[in-house]
């Protein structure tokens, strides 16, 4: 299937690596343009080099930490005036706090939620020129039942899911598709999963447990999903929740 994403313009937060990684390697394998940013601006540098590598096209890379609105908002701009557009965003960054102390709330708050206000925002003037123009955050499994993660990352990430919807919305009328990506459980090396399996190993056990198919997602298998969800192969899907987990979940999702 051809994606469509060809020449498309694509801004991927937290892309040097996991999820957000496999996310703009991707994206770039199916001929878009990508800019990335993370906080670390040496793995920015090298990860826009490798993109470029991969589609042949521009990359671009800078150092941002999403919760902070005036930067992040300041290179969604540059990037836009870089590039003469956008035409995808994938809010991907996460706190991934979750303590039940009001530092890990305030974290949760301003990175997973309004790190993706900002990104929206930032972007819209230029979504809205868009002919193709495509909003995807990264929720998670915890944002849709109650597991050992239910304090403010489950609730931020459930947050994601309303916003996201809403926005599905309010915008169709402009061509603005709205979805978001919901993992389940994703190991990778140096990942949250990686840590507890050596930290924690009862809580890695039982967590692997739960999922009928005996292991956790690799990054590729996220980053599928959300290439096809934000391409214009998915024009009439809006509004969504795609939940990738390996049928972890048992709610039913109506």
């Amino acid at each position: 299937m051809d994606l469509q994403l060809k020449g498309l313009k694509a801004m991927v937060t937290g892309g040097t690596k996991g999820i957000g990684l496999a996310i703009a390697q991707t994206l770039a394998k199916e001929g878009a343009e990508v800019a990335i940013c993370a906080r670390d601006a040496a793995a920015v540098s090298n990860t826009a080099n490798e993109l470029a590598k991969l589609s042949n096209a521009r990359a671009l890379g800078a150092a941002v930490d999403v919760s902070n609105g005036a930067a992040l908002k300041d290179w969604v701009g540059r990037v836009a005036q870089d590039w003469g557009g956008i035409d995808i965003l994938v809010a991907n960054v996460s706190a991934l706090a979750i303590g039940n102390d009001i530092e890990s709330w305030r974290k949760e708050f301003e990175t997973d939620l309004l790190g993706t206000v900002n990104l929206v925002d930032a972007a819209m003037p230029y979504l809205e020129a868009s002919k193709a123009a495509s909003i995807v955050a990264i929720s998670s499994v915890s944002g849709r039942e109650i597991d050992f993660a239910a304090g403010p990352y489950g609730v931020f990430k459930a947050a994601l899911v309303h916003y996201m919807q809403g926005l599905a919305n309010q915008l169709a009328a402009k061509g603005i598709r709205a979805n978001t990506v919901s993992p389940g459980n994703v190991y990778f090396e140096g990942g949250v999963w990686d840590w507890i399996e050596h930290n924690d190993p009862a809580l890695f056990a039982k967590a692997l447990a739960l999922n009928p198919t005996g292991r956790m997602a690799k990054p590729q298998e996220i980053a599928n999903a959300v290439a096809f969800i934000a391409s214009p192969a998915a024009s009439f899907v809006s509004g969504a929740n795609f939940v990738v987990d390996g049928a972890l979940t048992r709610g039913v999702q109506l």
